[in-house]
Order: structure tokens, then C-alpha cells, then sequence
């Protein structure tokens, strides 16, 4: 591999998780087409920018303008690509952009005509600047689908066919996907050359992340869950809702409850969206409620807690939600808030699983108490506003209590055995 300085070498290594390890990047610096199929997690996004680098310092360009252009369904995953291929390149001399909408097009278009080596887009906004002439694909040597299936299920599949005729058909193309419908088998086919497959664990949850379920009457719910962050030894816990509204509502109820909070969905602003991830990232906000918009490509290794506040529509979703924890094999912690009305979804998590999940109750709370949210609002015990980083939301950890709700007890080793003994059997999340 190229080696700028010793210090490229040092960036690289927080891709050594398994996707990195296990002959994608080998491939990629080979020259081969590939279609990656990975749990989250997994190292993956520096399996195709590694090689991407080492390809444009290596090998001159056979023509002016963009040499590798990766393609991704959402902002967010845009804007986490564009950054980590900055930190691994910032002592080169490569220039990158990200192309997506919701912002202005003049400042892409600077950037454009100013001339990237690397341009990391949305598929809408990308057409939208090759209709304008301010990207030049003609050149492409590299191109990398990532997040294949998440673009399937948005509708974008026919933009991104749209993008492809504009490509030059001798390039080398990696497509990541961590389901595979049809659909993209006959994209695959018609695109890539003779690809080599590499499965990491598809369909299978990671096994650093402990599961648990809180059964618990629907109009209880955020009593139970601000009891469980006042338990919580967690420094940063992110929590899913289903509707954006339900995740402002619950956003500002934790606020109130003196938790720095922010919440994120699609009808906040690009720059709103930014600042609530920038600020979960930097810990000035200790929670942050999201939909599923936050369920893939979301890269914050420290987050120690995933909450689903409700239970994802499909086992996929679930795994995809809960990856956002126990990443580049740290430990983590899932716990779902479930109902009477969940028991089929429930079913099928654990048979994704290959392995029941534990159901908890709160010693102490009242699973028959009317909802009184105003009594439920009041700063937990020993919370201070701007308290130090490294202590847990709920303060100091209780005797070692490292799990929601519970002492030293969680099934990680069980799911995880389960893991380890191959993929469950799949549901499609479509």
C-alpha cells in the first residue's frame, strides 16, 4: 500500500475490524470487482476507501477530473464517507466532495469545477449536477455502491442505472449491500465483472451487543424508559422511535427530565441534522432520539446503549438499528420496550437471533401506575446539568451495574454462540 507517511499507517488502523480482515481490502488493492455483504460494524467503509487512496496515489490519471465516485442513499452516510476518507488522506494531496440535496448547489458546484479526485454522493443531486455539466464522470476508475439495498428500498435504483450509463465501462466497481434482493443480482450482473463475494455475518447481529426486552403497557413507556437512564452506567445512548413526531415529543421530555438531548429525522434541515449528530459525536448531547434514518451508516463508536422505544417493523431493521452499538468490537447494550401487540416481531428478532432474548423487569416500578408524567419529568438523583464526560447519565455506576436495569446479568455469550454458529434464517425488510 502506498505510505505517504508512517502517520497514514496510524489513521489506518481503525479499520481493523473483521470486513478489513477478511480479503476486501486485499481484493479491492488487486484490482477486483466486488460485492461485500457485511454486518454493520464490520469496517467497511474503510475496506473500499483504503484501496480507493492507494489506486489514485499509485496509478496516474488517464484523464482529467473525477477518478472515484461512491455512491450512498442518505446525507448523513455521505457526509461520514467524506470524513473518513479526509482523516485517512489528509496528508496527500487528493481532494474530495460530497454531493447530496437539501443544501445549495453553488458550493458544490465550486467545489466541482474546482476539480476532486473523489466526489461521494446522493444519487437525486448527483443527476441533478450531471444535467448542469458540473460533474464529469467520464473518468472514473473506481466506483463503490454502498448501502445497495437501502437505495433499492428508497425508490433510487433507476437514478443510480442513469448514473452508471455515464461511467466509463472499464472501472473497477465494489457494491456493498447487506441484503441482496434480485433486483440488485441483476444490477450486479449487468454492471460488474466477474466480482468476487465476501459474506461478513450477513443477517447475523453483532456478537459485542446484549439484548433485552422490557415488557411494559404502552402509555408507560417513557416512565420506564427515564427509570432506565436513571439506572444507566451509559455515556451515550441512542434511542429509535418510529414517527418523527414521537421522536421530537420524547426528545423534549428527556430534556425536561435533565438529560442534554437532540433529536433527528428527515424533516430537519441538512444543517440540523448535522449539528444533532456533530453534537451526539462530541458528547455535548448525552441522547439522541432518531427514526430509522439513523438505523444504517450511523458511525459513532462510543455510543454504549441502543433503545428501541418501539420495536422496529422487521427483524432486518432490528439488527441494522442495534449495530450502531457494539461497534469495531467494543461491547454494547439493545433493549427494546415491548407490548402484548409485539409478540410476532418479537418472534422473529429471536429467530434472526438463532436465540431467545431475556425479558427484564424494574424492580420498584409501578407497572400498574397511571401515567403521571409530571411526576416522571423531575432530574434523576445525582444528574447535574453539564456534568463531567466519562460518568454515566444516571451517575456513578451502581455495584457494577453495566446494564439497564440490571446487575451483572445479560445474554451476550448466548447470542453470540448463536452467531457463531452461522446465519439464522432471514426476513426480508421489503
Amino acid at each position: 500500500m502506498h505510505d505517504c507517511t508512517g502517520q497514514f499507517k496510524r489513521l489506518a488502523t481503525h479499520c481493523q475490524p473483521r470486513f478489513k480482515r477478511k480479503r476486501s481490502s486485499r481484493r479491492g488493492l488487486a484490482g477486483r470487482d466486488i460485492i461485500g455483504t457485511a454486518q454493520t460494524g464490520t469496517g467497511k467503509t474503510a475496506a473500499f476507501v483504503l484501496p480507493i487512496l492507494h489506486h489514485l496515489l499509485t496509478k496516474p490519471a488517464q484523464s482529467r477530473g473525477t477518478r472515484a465516485l461512491i455512491i450512498t442513499p442518505t446525507r448523513e452516510l455521505a457526509e461520514q464517507i467524506l470524513t473518513t476518507i479526509r482523516q485517512l488522506a489528509q496528508f496527500t494531496n487528493l481532494r474530495s466532495a460530497s454531493v447530496y440535496g437539501g443544501v445549495g448547489m453553488q458550493p458544490q458546484e465550486r467545489a466541482l469545477r474546482g476539480g476532486v479526485e473523489i466526489i461521494v454522493a446522493c444519487p437525486g443531486r448527483l443527476l441533478d449536477h450531471i444535467e448542469r455539466g458540473t460533474a464529469r464522470l467520464d473518468g472514473v476508475e473506481f466506483l463503490v455502491l454502498d448501502e445497495a439495498d437501502r437505495m433499492l428500498d428508497m425508490g433510487f435504483l433507476p437514478s443510480v442505472t442513469r448514473i452508471l450509463s455515464h461511467l466509463p465501462r472499464t472501472r473497477q466497481t465494489m457494491l456493498f449491500s447487506a441484503t441482496f434482493a434480485p433486483e440488485l443480482a441483476q444490477l450486479a450482473a449487468r454492471h460488474l465483472r466477474q466480482p468476487e463475494r465476501i459474506d461478513v455475518g450477513l443477517g447475523v447481529a453483532a456478537q459485542t451487543v446484549a439484548h433485552a426486552l422490557y415488557p411494559v403497557p404502552q402509555q408507560l413507556k417513557t416512565p420506564l424508559l427515564l427509570k432506565l437512564l436513571g439506572q444507566t452506567d451509559a455515556n451515550s445512548v441512542l434511542i429509535f422511535t418510529r414517527t418523527k413526531h414521537r421522536a421530537n415529543r420524547l426528545a423534549e421530555q428527556i430534556e425536561r427530565a435533565g438529560y442534554t438531548t437532540t433529536a433527528l429525522h428527515s424533516n430537519k434541515s441538512q444543517n440540523q441534522r448535522q449539528a444533532a449528530l456533530d453534537g451526539f459525536r462530541s458528547r455535548k448531547f448525552q441522547i439522541l432520539v432518531a427514526t430509522d434514518i439513523a438505523a444504517r451508516g450511523l458511525d459513532i463508536a462510543t455510543i454504549s446503549h441502543v433503545v428501541n422505544y418501539d420495536i422496529p417493523d422487521t427483524a432486518d431493521t432490528y439488527i441494522h438499528r442495534i449495530g450502531r452499538t457494539g461497534r469495531a468490537e467494543r461491547d454494547g447494550d439493545a433493549v427494546t420496550l415491548v407490548t402484548g401487540e409485539d409478540t410476532a416481531t418479537i418472534r422473529d428478532i429471536e429467530r434472526a437471533l438463532g436465540a431467545k432474548i431475556e425479558r427484564r423487569t424494574i424492580e420498584g416500578f409501578d407497572y400498574a401506575a397511571p401515567v403521571q408524567l409530571s411526576n416522571e419529568m423531575s432530574r434523576p438523583a445525582g444528574m447535574r446539568q453539564g456534568q463531567p464526560q466519562g460518568r454515566g447519565i444516571g451517575g456513578p455506576a451502581r455495584g457494577g451495574q453495566s446494564r439497564f436495569g440490571q446487575q451483572g446479568s445479560s445474554n451476550r455469550s448466548q447470542v453470540g454462540a448463536a452467531s457463531r454458529r452461522g446465519p439464522a434464517p432471514q426476513r426480508s425488510s421489503r
